[in-house]
């Protein structure tokens, strides 16, 4: 078993590793978010898409990318923390930290046979173009109500 900071690569060791797995006949999985303030939520989410195959690439927003799509005030947990502690989860395989707002270039550095998404974002999720340009499809992951950074702020914000 690989060491937890092992699993967290540059994008040369991405494109290396995600080769090396096709090569042995693995099906990759991506999914990509912030997943800042780790809960059950995200635990769940990144179970039901390894399901869909052998390896699961995350993809890790960086606290820049963060920080234009959300806002200022986040993130709450620095990347270099939420890359490890994703990287530590027994069914994640690799994580990839990205600057850019969108998640294509990872998309594409991948080449997923899967990329696991929110229901909410549909079939029509802005990776989708991207994933099935290369054979992929989108796997739709249940949304599990109750469970989310946000709301979690918000009860924090209203104690």
């Amino acid at each position: 078993m690989k060491n937890f900071r092992e699993k967290i690569l540059d994008k040369e060791q991405l494109i290396s590793a995600c080769n090396s797995e096709r090569l042995k006949g693995k099906k990759i999985v991506t999914c990509n978010g912030s997943f800042d303030l780790f809960h059950c939520g995200h635990l769940l989410f990144l179970e039901y898409a390894k399901k869909q195959g052998d390896i699961l690439v995350v993809g890790l927003n960086s606290d820049s990318s963060i920080k234009k799509y959300k806002s200022e005030d986040r993130p709450i947990v620095p990347e270099k923390e939420r890359s490890q502690i994703i990287a530590a989860l027994e069914i994640v395989d690799y994580v990839y930290i990205f600057d850019e707002t969108v998640p294509m270039p990872f998309v594409e550095a991948v080449k997923p046979d899967f990329h696991a998404n929110g229901v909410e974002y549909g079939e029509d999720c802005i990776e989708a173009e991207t994933v099935k340009k290369y054979g992929g499809k989108i796997y739709l992951v249940p949304r599990i109500g109750g469970l989310s950074t946000t709301e979690l702020i918000q009860k924090i914000k209203n104690s």
